[in-house]
């Protein structure tokens, strides 16, 4: 379970360690397959452990990776040693941004893209260029995200970030009200996507599967004022990753999707409604701080517009001022 990953993945690095001190080497036999699944289990944690504890766990596994680097290698060594130290420097950047430290962020990802530009990785340099266009939504730069989900699209070969990338761009076009090609480009990612094969862990971050499509569609959707379609995609997201004691594996999909279904309610006339899906959106455990606050910032607008004078609209405009301070002076602890 991706809860336990963070156990899993000490727990390995340990054994790899000592693998590397018996055989007298800097990289043993075994030490790239296991720094590999290392990485991999960090990114299955992505979901549900909390951003600062995996940024910190992220950190110290580079840190010592780079003493690797700096080691005795073959070529072909190097090579997959780069790979697995870009996904993880992808990683970093992105629990970074969840975390307000948008610097930090950038300076992981170009060094994501340069390492996948070193040795060739479309993929690789794709993931980068979907972290450009995510960090340019949230951001309000709108245009800059749908250039750069093209231009991820034209080294990203046919993966999970084709797929990823072609939804932001989506994305970009729902948010300037291009409602055609924003539906093309939905329907060009669910093409990829089809020609896929399953994904046998469909939690890791940076692998793209069905639910993940339809979590980005319901925000397409709001974005687009179909509210209809909004709608359903919006519950369809949250019954898929809701477990039968109510916890969640995909916390921050389920919260982005209360938040368009607030809005919905909100454009129907139903405030209460509205405010309840706002707030339940804040009381996810694991989140994205940076996008929470773009996406409660989308309910609060449309609540300070239709319900100005409401105690239930001042209500959440507070509790979205407070998750704007939270994020702006980095004390995510603020919410809780």
């Amino acid at each position: 379970m991706p809860v336990d990953a963070l156990r899993a993945e000490a727990d390995l690095y340990g054994t790899m360690q000592l693998a590397q001190q018996l055989q007298a080497s800097d990289v043993g036999t075994g030490t790239l397959e296991a720094l590999a699944e290392a990485v991999d289990l960090l990114c299955r944690a992505y979901p549900v452990v909390p951003a600062g504890t995996l940024r910190d766990r992220t950190q110290k596994r580079l840190a010592q990776i780079n003493h690797l680097l700096a080691g005795r290698l073959t070529l072909d060594q190097h090579r997959e040693l780069l790979v697995t130290t870009g996904w993880l420097t992808a990683l970093l950047g992105c629990v970074h941004y969840d975390l307000g430290e948008r610097e930090e962020a950038e300076t992981a990802r170009r060094a994501a893209f340069e390492m996948g530009r070193q040795v060739g990785h479309g993929e690789l340099m794709g993931w980068a260029y979907e972290m450009s266009a995510w960090f340019a939504l949230v951001e309000g730069r709108y245009e800059d995200a749908v250039t750069a989900a093209r231009m991820g699209q034209a080294v990203a070969g046919t993966s999970s970030a084709m797929v990823q990338l072609t939804l932001q761009e989506a994305r970009g076009l729902a948010r300037v009200g291009d409602r055609r090609e924003a539906d093309r480009a939905l329907t060009r990612g669910a093409e990829v996507l089809g020609n896929l094969s399953i994904p046998d862990r469909s939690d890791h971050h940076f692998v793209f599967d069905h639910a993940k499509w339809v979590f980005y569609a319901a925000t397409c959707y709001t974005w687009l004022a179909d509210n209809d379609r909004a709608e359903e995609h919006a519950r369809e997201t949250i019954q898929m990753h809701t477990r039968p004691d109510g916890t969640s594996n995909a916390p921050m999909r389920v919260a982005d999707a209360h938040i368009d279904l607030g809005i919905v309610h909100a454009r129907r006339g139903d405030l209460d409604m509205a405010v309840a899906e706002g707030l339940a959106a804040f009381d996810i455990d694991r989140r994205s701080l940076t996008d929470l606050v773009n996406r409660a910032g989308d309910l609060d607008r449309v609540l300070r517009q239709r319900y100005r004078r409401a105690a239930l609209a001042e209500e959440f405009h507070e509790r979205f001022v407070t998750a704007r301070g939270a994020l702006t002076s980095r004390r995510p602890e603020l919410l809780d």
